[in-house]
């Protein structure tokens, strides 16, 4: 194995064991200062520690070497000249935002393909059945979440090529969110708004992050501070309003059976 590899690995696993330790701190701190007893599972928690630290380490070594270059390449390749205008000699400033179809493409399906694969959503999707006796499925709420992803990073995108402010895109998007709050079945609601949290972990933030920066980096005229961030915040508005529209949805449905009957 390459030395190098091995003195990253050790380096972060470093930084890991600095950033757990408050966590750490703070919960045995409480367990035997505060409450005074002792902690039930000891040694598995011991071993369940171990391995969180080390799937950080892993995850981290992976962010930095393949997910953030990977959503770098993908935007850079995806603006080229050579790509958008293969038999044509045209700068890329003159390209207009029609010219980035696939781009938008390429945004809704990583967006929905992330969020399948996110952890934290499936956790979240799994207590939801069960709290709900099944009336929410697992896979219902999932496909519905990575929709409003799929939607909200395209359209995202399509700021950053447009160059319009970010601003008109969330205070309209929240005040759909807020009309269909006034419409949607009380029990949802909570889960919706705590849907668009969950989106935001492990898998879809590194890859968005990284093509929302890409995408600033290879398009004139554009700022990656500016213009570069902003995604995420459609990856978390998004999937509030199609989960309250699955609600909706469910409920009209429900309706229109029982006037069948």
């Amino acid at each position: 194995m390459d030395l190098g590899y091995i003195e990253h690995f050790l380096l972060t696993l470093w930084n890991t064991l600095g950033d757990v330790f408050p966590i750490i701190a703070i919960i045995f701190g409480f367990q035997f200062l505060v409450i005074r007893r002792p902690m039930p599972n000891f040694q598995d928690l011991l071993i369940g520690l171990v391995y969180v630290i080390l799937g950080m380490t892993f995850f981290l070594m992976g962010l930095e070497r393949a997910l953030f270059p990977l959503g770098d390449i993908m935007a850079q390749q995806l603006t080229s000249p050579e790509f958008i205008h293969p038999n044509v000699q045209v700068e890329l400033a003159a390209s207009p935002w029609q010219d980035y179809l696939w781009v938008y493409l390429f945004a809704a399906a990583i967006g929905f393909a992330t969020t399948i694969a996110e952890p934290s959503l499936l956790a979240v999707a799994i207590k939801a059945s069960e709290v709900s006796g099944g009336t929410i499925t697992v896979w219902g709420l999932r496909i519905a979440v990575a929709i409003g992803v799929a939607l909200g990073i395209a359209l995202g995108t399509y700021r950053i090529v447009t160059g319009t402010p970010l601003h008109y895109y969330i205070i309209s998007g929240y005040v759909f969110v807020i009309i269909q709050t006034l419409y949607a079945p009380r029990n949802i609601i909570p889960l919706a708004y705590d849907s668009g949290g969950v989106t935001t972990s492990t898998v879809t933030v590194p890859l968005v992050a990284a093509l929302g920066l890409g995408l600033a980096e290879n398009i004139p005229g554009r700022s990656p501070l500016l213009d570069g961030f902003g995604l995420i915040a459609f990856a978390s508005l998004f999937p509030i309003m199609t989960v309250l529209g699955y609600a909706q949805l469910a409920r009209w449905r429900g309706r229109c059976g029982q006037n069948k009957s």
